[in-house]
């Protein structure tokens, strides 16, 4: 019985924070089942101007029929591989997505992907199956319409496809999800309005827009971060925004100068923003879900900014501190910190959170040191759990709990909040202090505190556990490419980077152990 009550009290606390669209969003997007609209599709709008080359990813389609998705391959032969029942949510996904038709060397393959995209019209008949759904539909739409203005030639047959897609994704929108899901349909909708002209593309252009307007202040902080807090989902969010822009330069009778120049003022932020949260290797640190790969990689998508013509950020300065996100940047010498002070993300999406509350990353002379330790799947399966958990970031786990009470695959209950922050930047060194409250549900009424001072010859950190409790214990995950040799009494030791440079750390209050841990840089990879 106490264990019931447990779960439904967990319950409470997570929908608690949920708005009522989403309560009552999930019960029309159940029950309401539109019919596909099969009628002609609209003609096409004149393209009077060339779409910029846009950011390309990893190559996907490896073969007629063969892809590598998620460092998995997979064969598309008959129908029912579309839906592929024995893999992941997130894979069968993907398989809908088409982004190779705008990967690296998309030309050198367009046979193959005509092919594919001919098989896919055959083996998904409309609102039939997991590529119906309107993520996939939405990424699809956008793909096929930005490789034809790449230049592919897409058959009558993708043209009408295309037209049903947009009517059954205009009646089939993620209210109940919000966030980058709204948003990608909004994209979605704008690219068809675009795309084809008559009433009807015009209507679904201005539901696109009319979406966009609302959600993009929302979605988008003053200092230019993507409100889930997530720099894989910001790159991708940088990459839509960009996408609208160029869309926009194509059909500059479609959408007004006055809304595309503020798109470009939040995309100037954004590009900032990506900036201030890369390592010196030039990817994305690693809070919240982020991998590598599945976002184009930021030298992409500042090249593709800057074909643009969107204004260039400001070189960075040693402390930088990215107020309403809630991250600061600090370098000093050869080292380069990265705090996560932020709140694990809006109160009522924190699908893509993880208890990483006063998480920390550190690169030292252009190599990653200590790393949260990634993702590499999505579900609902008890090692997505453990990859969200507090012992899976460089933190402090209090009594075996996490910070944030995650579970299932998106869910959070309680939550930590950080509060207290301080920074100062002084002669030799900068300090920064801050709490987080994600402990007080415990008996002892715990509150982590953590203290980081950057100096040219070394990183001081202490953490304080004000409160009672039986055990707390820090992580501290290393990169695969640092190797430790624990002195005598675990109380101290040394560590080699991967290039070679020496760097010794000591324990003080405490024992250290090294333990055998797993590093998840992509997706299907650990």
């Amino acid at each position: 019985m106490r264990n019931v009550t447990s779960q439904w009290f967990r319950l409470f606390q997570t929908l608690r924070h949920l708005k009522w669209v989403q309560f009552y969003g999930r019960i029309w997007f159940r029950f309401y089942r539109p019919q596909p609209r099969t009628g002609l599709a609209p003609g096409l709008r004149m393209a009077p101007k060339r779409f910029v080359a846009v950011a390309p990813r990893r190559a996907s389609l490896v073969g007629p029929g063969q892809l590598q998705l998620l460092n998995e391959d997979v064969s598309i032969v008959a129908p029912a591989d579309w839906q592929a029942p024995d893999r992941s949510d997130l894979l069968r996904y993907n398989l809908h997505y088409f982004g190779d038709l705008n990967a690296l060397d998309a030309c050198s393959r367009r046979a193959w992907q005509l092919a594919l995209i001919e098989r896919w019209i055959a083996g998904n008949p409309p609102a039939v199956g997991v590529g119906w759904a309107p993520y996939p539909t939405s990424l699809r739409i956008v793909n096929w319409i930005k490789g034809a203005l790449a230049g592919l030639a897409l058959p009558e047959s993708a043209r009408q496809s295309l037209a049903v897609q947009a009517r059954q994704l205009e009646r089939r929108l993620e209210w109940h999800l919000l966030g980058n899901h709204l948003f990608a349909n909004a994209k979605a909708l704008v690219f068809a309005g675009c795309w084809f002209e008559g009433d009807e593309a015009a209507r679904w252009r201005a539901k696109g827009l009319r979406i966009i307007g609302r959600e993009l202040p929302e979605q988008v902080l003053a200092d230019g971060g993507q409100f889930e807090r997530s720099p894989m989902y910001h790159a991708l969010a940088l990459e839509d925004l960009l996408d609208l822009i160029n869309l926009a330069g194509v059909y500059p009778d479609c959408l007004d100068a006055a809304r595309v120049a503020q798109w470009r003022d939040v995309a100037a932020r954004m590009w900032r923003w990506l900036t201030v949260m890369c390592h010196p290797d030039g990817e994305i640190a690693f809070f919240n879900d982020a991998a590598l790969v599945v976002a184009p990689a930021p030298a992409e998508l500042y090249e593709y900014a800057r074909r643009l013509g969107i204004e260039e950020p400001a070189a960075l300065l040693d402390l930088e501190h990215l107020i309403p996100s809630g991250y600061l940047r600090l370098e000093m010498g050869p080292a380069l910190l990265l705090i996560d002070a932020a709140p694990i993300g809006p109160d009522y999406l924190p699908g893509h959170a993880h208890a990483d509350t006063l998480s920390f990353e550190l690169s030292l002379h252009g190599e990653r040191v200590l790393v949260n330790s990634g993702i590499d799947r999505y579900g609902t399966d008890a090692e997505r759990v453990r990859q969200r958990a507090t012992a899976a970031h460089n933190c402090v786990v209090v009594d075996g709990e996490d910070s944030s009470e995650v579970w299932s695959g998106f869910r959070v209950a309680r939550r930590a909040y950080p509060f207290g922050l301080t920074v100062e930047r002084r002669e030799d060194e900068i300090v920064v202090e801050c709490a987080h409250d994600g402990y007080r549900r415990l008996p002892g009424r715990v509150v982590h505190r953590r203290q980081w001072r950057l100096r040219v010859d070394g990183l001081h950190m202490v953490d304080r556990i004000e409160g009672d409790c039986a055990l707390a214990v820090a992580h501290f995950h290393l990169h695969p490419s640092v190797s430790v040799e624990p002195g005598e009494g675990l109380r101290s030791g040394e560590m080699r980077v991967g290039d070679g440079a020496l760097l010794s750390w000591e324990v003080h209050g405490g024992r250290g152990r090294v333990v055998s841990s797993e590093h998840r840089p992509e997706f299907g990879v650990s």
